[in-house]
């Protein structure tokens, strides 16, 4: 089997890495100059400083590690590093809460902070635990080509269990009363771009998952990993095209044949795999007089191609350089606003800039000291906003930069504004023309019409062979080890068609 992938994000590297480990032939086709889509480094000019530019957070360490050393890399390569305490949270109030994987100490921190919620805790994290591995099995680790696969009775059941009819938000308030508590167990939906209040509860194995098996960072960023996977997947054989945008599918016969460059060369191959954001794949596919391709045959309906998706929410990010350490600083904060469902629907509902945002800091320094020069440390601020073309980017940026700068500094990073050297900032704006579905940082979001069989799947097109996705807006869905674990479901699906496809011999 011989196949190009088209785009070099997490997913795409993650498939060529499994199936060249397979003896598949690779190509992988890259528009930019650079591998790893949203796995990059924000550098100054100088190259002074860096910090990923992106994903920061590392959940589900196995899911990773197991992933890529079934792909042949050592997972000694890693240098996973656990957070301890898992992160911070800062409320409006002053308090500060502190998530821990010991459950003796986030015992007592509740305790602590929220007396009389302890009860809450142990019967929430015995009940997902006992959903968790069944959610994994059934909902991360299936496909779902036809929707008969995924309603089947023990699926049907389980989504009860789950009760998964619920929002996330509202599944936490079942166990904990305090509201502070609520956001506290329900904010990981913003992860992968989506509404604590609309994202169903399916997602509450992301905050069960932080508790049960820890919150990690990748020595040195998660931007890092490009590059170890380029040098094995180059030692293997894999071709790397770069500066190649796809322009047109090749569709011949009822299949995907390869594809035609914005420049008009032509790349021919058995199978193809789109790696971008799955929206634009519709794009690609020759449609009217002006097609490239030999011919068409296979008619894809207008209701796939004018099907409009939910974008996750935007990321208006802001990446320092500092002159100065925070001794006592965590890697992860969260600071809330006085109340952070009223901004959140601001920003879901109304598709605006929250009148008090709430923010999210990276600080590698406080657990990787050669993240910065010597007396010296990296940040970014991350605010969840709408999508692109909601706001006036132009306008608003350095205003809401210096709004949100000015609450770090007060909140928790005193003297941040004057110990600045270099700063950038990016906005939705900026992730569409790096490719991203109208701004949206995560994919499509993670509601309940866009979430497991509802979601697009590996196999985009039953009516056309040979074309195939993975990346964040593919079932399973976002956040890398679980686009990496949708890369494994494509690997394994091509993987049983070579088989099936071998002459038989008596």
């Amino acid at each position: 089997m011989e196949v190009g992938i088209i785009g070099s994000g997490i997913g795409g590297l993650t498939a060529a890495l499994l199936l060249s480990q397979r003896g598949v032939d690779v190509t992988v086709y890259e528009k930019a100059e650079r591998l790893g889509g949203r796995l990059a480094y924000q550098r100054d000019e100088d190259g002074h400083f860096q910090i990923d530019q992106g994903p920061t957070i590392v959940l589900l360490p196995n899911m990773l590690l197991d992933i890529l050393e079934e792909g042949g890399m050592d997972p000694a390569e890693l240098p996973l590093m656990e957070c301890d305490p898992l992160y911070a949270i800062h409320y409006a109030d002053g308090t500060v809460f502190k998530k821990y994987r010991q459950l003796d100490l986030q015992l007592q921190e509740l305790d602590r902070v929220f007396p009389g919620e302890k009860n809450g805790f142990l019967r929430y994290m015995s009940d997902m635990e006992q959903a968790f591995e069944q959610g994994v099995h059934s909902f991360l680790k299936q496909p779902f080509f036809r929707k008969g696969q995924f309603y089947t009775w023990s699926n049907m059941k389980l989504l009860m269990k789950m009760k998964a009819y619920k929002s996330v938000r509202r599944l936490a308030a079942d166990y904990f009363r305090d509201e502070r508590l609520q956001d506290a167990f329900s904010l990981q939906t913003l992860y992968i771009g989506g509404a604590p209040f609309s994202a169903p509860a399916l997602y509450t194995l992301i905050p069960y998952a932080e508790h049960a098996f820890g919150v990690w960072y990748l020595k040195g960023g998660y931007a890092g990993l490009v590059d170890r996977l380029q040098f094995i997947l180059e030692s293997r054989g894999v071709r790397f095209v770069t500066g190649c945008k796809a322009e047109q599918l090749l569709i011949e016969g009822g299949s995907c044949t390869g594809f035609v460059s914005a420049e008009g060369a032509v790349y021919r191959h058995e199978s193809v795999v789109f790696n971008g954001d799955f929206p634009h794949l519709v794009n690609l596919l020759p449609a009217g007089q002006n097609s490239k391709s030999v011919t068409h045959s296979v008619e894809i309906s207008d209701k796939i191609r004018n099907k409009e998706y939910e974008p996750s929410s935007g990321c208006f990010l802001i990446y320092l350089g500092l002159n100065k350490r925070y001794e006592h600083a965590n890697i992860h904060q969260f600071f809330l606003p006085s109340s952070l469902n009223q901004g959140l629907k601001q920003l879901f509902t109304e598709q605006k800039v929250p009148d008090e945002p709430s923010f999210y800091t990276f600080y590698p320094t406080a657990l990787d000291a050669s993240a910065a020069p010597k007396d010296q440390s990296v940040m970014y601020i991350l605010v969840p906003v709408p999508p692109a073309g909601e706001v006036n980017w132009n306008e608003l940026k350095y205003k809401l930069a210096d709004k949100i700068m000015a609450e770090a500094e007060e909140r928790g990073f005193d003297g941040l504004r004057e110990s600045v050297l270099w700063m950038d900032i990016r906005t939705p704006d900026d992730a569409v023309n790096d490719g991203l579905y109208r701004g949206g940082s995560f994919g499509i979001a993670p509601s309940l019409k866009q979430s497991a069989v509802f979601r697009p799947q590996i196999v985009p097109f039953p009516e056309l062979n040979g074309l195939y996705s993975v990346g964040a807006s593919i079932h399973p869905g976002g956040g890398i080890p679980i686009v990496m674990q949708g890369a494994k479901l494509l690997a394994d699906h091509l993987t049983k068609e070579r088989i099936e496809c071998m002459p038989q011999t008596v």
